[in-house]
């Protein structure tokens, strides 16, 4: 069966859905190679479901979450529709296995990358919307996203680790932390970029990833990693674990200062 005929059948769509779920499952990289393919990539239906995606998730907070302000849904949805979280989701139902990439960008590993099994959630979010409409797409995604939803996780754990280590870098060193860009290397359809995160004038942190955002992103989650495991490693007298604690505790505070990065990571 072909890709879009075996998604159509796995997700219980009719068979004229099937046109706009083969569209959804083509990488861009595919019609660099073969342009004389009509119909272009996914990346016009990843643009449309990254909206769709984006409301019956905010939609759905909104409704299960009555007791939390503006802040805390923030959060939550996008600790829900990040890169890594639609990847997560898009391994799971096995779409990265169906995705039609071009012979260059399958060689440089393009399937396994978060952005690139996003991107093609998100088409494919945006061709249930067209073909059966949004309720029927909403209730798609609100059974995918059904335990997520339902987490009642303290929204700090939520939060992206660029969001947390610039609420800390805020309460520690009065100023953000700044992303430094190491290299770039690799064809525009597969670069791999290396990142530097510096805080009071320290490297703490190094990420690398096939955007800025994902290496920025992993520099962030081993800067705070670092700074973890210095509490970890203080002297455990009342007065140390009181100084270390503070920052922790004015965090919450210092986020109402801070411009939201919810949509990074």
């Amino acid at each position: 069966m072909e890709p879009a005929g075996e998604l159509a059948a796995r997700l219980g769509l009719p068979a004229n859905a099937r046109a706009l779920l083969e569209r959804a499952l083509i990488h861009g990289s595919f019609t660099n190679e073969h342009p004389e393919e009509p119909g272009g990539s996914n990346e016009r239906l990843e643009f449309l479901g990254d909206a769709v995606v984006s409301l019956v998730i905010s939609e759905a907070l909104f409704t299960r979450h009555p007791e939390e302000d503006e802040g805390a849904l923030t959060a939550r949805r996008a600790a829900l529709v990040s890169t890594r979280a639609l990847a997560r989701v898009t391994r799971r139902l096995h779409l990265d296995e169906l995705i039609v990439l071009g012979q260059g960008a399958e060689r440089t590993g393009e399937r396994g990358r978060a952005s690139v099994q996003a991107a093609t959630f998100e088409a494919v979010a945006a061709a249930v919307y067209l073909s059966e409409g949004f309720e029927a797409a909403r209730d798609w995604l609100t059974a995918l996203f059904a335990n997520e939803l339902d987490d009642q996780a303290p929204v700090a754990r939520l939060k992206s680790p660029k969001s947390r280590l610039q609420e800390i870098s805020y309460v520690r060193w009065g100023s953000p932390p700044s992303y430094r860009l190491v290299s770039a290397m690799g064809p525009d359809h597969a670069k791999r970029y290396v990142v530097e995160v510096v805080l009071g004038e320290q490297v703490l942190g190094r990420g690398e990833g096939g955007n800025r955002r994902d290496a920025e992103t992993e520099a962030a989650a081993q800067a705070m990693a670092v700074l973890l495991d210095d509490v970890a490693s203080d002297e455990p007298s009342a007065g140390a674990a009181s100084a270390r604690r503070a920052p922790e505790d004015e965090a919450a505070h210092a986020a109402g200062m801070v411009a939201r990065e919810d949509a990074d990571s």
